[in-house]
């Protein structure tokens, strides 16, 4: 199971805003609100996807996603939370 905190250590390996604070109430933010273009959403995919061993589609890997819809995904692949 991907927790947040799991999810955050990938967010900070692949780069983000210095103004973004990831230990705050970040749960119902967009990526893109993080400061995640879409290569960056990419990246973070593939990363999630060799930890978790599970492969994400590319719907789920839009700038518009939360990070608990995400976790979500990765969670319970079969919806999305």
């Amino acid at each position: 199971m991907l927790t947040l905190e799991d999810l955050k250590q990938v967010l900070r390996t692949c780069g983000t805003d210095e103004s973004v604070d990831l230990d705050g109430d970040i749960l119902d933010v967009e990526m893109a609100d993080l400061g995640y273009d879409s290569l960056a959403v990419l990246e973070i995919a593939a990363r999630l996807q060799q930890r978790s061993g599970r492969g994400i589609p590319e719907e789920v890997t839009a700038e518009s996603m939360t990070l608990r819809q995400l976790l979500g995904y990765i969670n319970n692949p079969v919806g999305i939370a």
